[in-house]
């Protein structure tokens, strides 16, 4: 059985299962909710809406919430000087199928269960794990000596350029330039 629903002005056909990306819901994570603005039922006995089907439902749990990837705006107007740079991260909400429940009672069940991930608090314990091994690393003394050691090698390596000689510049004498003397014409006269 699958359906047809709408939500934030589009539509989607799923099955029971299914992982989908929507417009994003005001709604807490791994919580469950029922679309009831279903368009369609297909399957054995399909049932269409006119223009929603009545007694007909998707139960969904919201699986994670956040910000899709950074998209960037670029305006350009050639030879006017107009150039407007800007990006966009669009907020989503990604939904899990549990179940699809058509007018006549009948129930599609999902086989598996919701894998809820919450991103900002996976997001905050990746960057803490970060700042241990930044603290761990300094804390360490081999690593602190390793780090002098390396600093020595380096100013050993680097040897001065020998200094270049300064030739002076000789200056360029000044070329007197002749007048020419232009010829008068004369005229005959006859």
């Amino acid at each position: 059985m699958y359906a047809i629903f709408r939500t934030g002005g589009k539509q989607y056909k799923v099955q029971a299962g299914d992982v989908l990306r929507i417009e994003k819901l005001e709604t807490a994570l791994g919580s469950e909710l029922d679309l009831t603005d279903v368009l369609m039922i297909g399957g054995e006995n399909p049932v269409v809406g006119q223009p929603t089907v009545k007694n007909a439902k998707v139960t969904v749990v919201i699986t994670k919430q956040t910000k899709d990837k950074k998209v960037i705006v670029f305006k350009k107007k050639r030879r006017q000087g107009y150039r407007r740079f800007a990006t966009h991260r669009q907020p989503f909400t990604e939904i899990f199928i549990k179940s699809i429940t058509a007018p006549d009672g009948k129930v599609a069940k999902a086989d598996e269960a919701a894998n809820v991930i919450d991103v900002d608090k996976k997001r905050a314990e990746a960057q803490a794990t970060k700042i241990e091994a930044k603290r761990a690393a300094l804390d360490d003394k081999s690593f602190r000596e390793e780090k002098k050691s390396a600093k020595k090698v380096t100013k050993k390596v680097v040897k001065k350029a020998p200094a270049k000689k300064k030739v002076a510049k000789k200056s360029a004498a000044k070329k007197g330039g002749a007048k020419k003397k232009t010829a008068k014409k004369t005229s005959k006269k006859a």
